[in-house]
């Protein structure tokens, strides 16, 4: 099926949750991730096929914490897996994912596109304050005596977490850009759908001879969407997460789900900690950068509801104002 020249397409950057591709524990394999991220896609491509251009970023969380683990069980026979190696590892493995997936959903449905998954760098700042105060837990628990040991021997930075047992943190920098934004535009103007900053992007700085060099640190997925929408000017930012709608005071007995926010709105419900600082917190935060900095729409809601929430009737809307 013929599509509208590329130019003349709307842009949506999409960001699907890697915590979306886990159905359940009995249900984690690599198989079973494939079969969500499909069943993501199905939605999507409905997208595709109404005209719009779409970026996919995605979530990597649990999917590097299996990468994280594999190399715990195995630290004393190889070295241990860096930061920034485990998460250009997630982006080749997922992105293969979102492309296979993608590739199928477009040929049964006949649709003149082609989907491309790019290794994505993001520019952090070693002056960061999160380098000073590193609070990002990545891995699995641990005693404190093996946690500290572990800590004197690879270098790791451990701290107690949540009273549940001990971890590895890492520093969680702000984006600062995206570095293969020209890229990204170029294969959107062709009319490819392109799947970029996986896991938040792959933290890089430029260090003294002027190089790119990796940085053991992860970046807020929802933060480096963001800024992505933001530097594409992208006419919708979507966050695809496990609900329907956003919830003030989710799972209380004053929750209210919502149908839509002003920009002005969400600022002060987010000021008010009215939204769960570990889950849909950050995708607010999100929001409001996007709006801030002169997006269209913002939209929330889960897979099963992104071809309903386009026509606003699902989904959370988030419009300037």
């Amino acid at each position: 099926m013929a599509r509208k020249s590329p130019a003349q397409s709307p842009v949506a950057v999409v960001a699907v949750g890697g915590n979306s591709l886990i159905i359940s524990k009995d249900k984690s394999s690599i198989p079973d991730q494939y079969r969500a991220a499909a069943a993501t896609v199905h939605h999507l491509t409905g997208m595709i096929e109404a005209g719009w251009r779409v970026v996919i970023t995605h979530g990597s969380g649990p999917q590097v914490g299996f990468i994280l683990r594999r190399s715990e069980i195995a630290i004393a026979e190889v070295p241990p897996v860096p930061m920034d190696y485990a998460g250009a590892d997630i982006q080749g493995a997922v992105g293969w994912m979102f492309q296979r997936a993608l590739h199928n959903e477009l040929r049964r449905r006949n649709i003149d596109c082609r989907p491309i998954a790019i290794v994505t760098q993001v520019l952090v700042n070693l002056s960061d304050p999160a380098f000073r105060d590193p609070t990002k837990p990545i891995g699995s628990m641990f005693d404190e005596a093996t946690a500290k040991r572990l800590a004197q021997q690879q270098g790791w930075i451990v701290k107690e977490d949540a009273g549940r047992g001990w971890r590895r943190v890492v520093p969680s920098p702000r984006p600062q850009a995206i570095v293969e934004l020209e890229t990204i535009r170029e294969l959107l103007g062709a009319g490819h759908v392109v799947i970029a900053a996986g896991g938040g992007g792959i933290p890089v700085y430029v260090d003294e001879q002027g190089d790119y060099a990796g940085v053991e640190a992860v970046v807020d997925k929802d933060l480096a969407a963001s800024l992505l929408a933001r530097s594409l000017g992208a006419d919708l930012f979507l966050i695809s997460t496990g609900v329907e709608k956003v919830a003030l005071h989710f799972n209380t007995p004053r929750q209210r789900w919502l149908d839509t926010m002003t920009l002005s709105e969400a600022r002060q419900a987010y000021a008010d900690n009215l939204f769960d600082k570990g889950s849909m917190g950050p995708k607010i935060a999100a929001i409001i950068e996007y709006l801030e900095a002169g997006g269209r729409r913002g939209l929330i809601t889960d897979p099963g509801h992104i071809e309903p929430a386009l026509e606003g009737r699902a989904g959370t809307s988030f419009l300037a104002g």
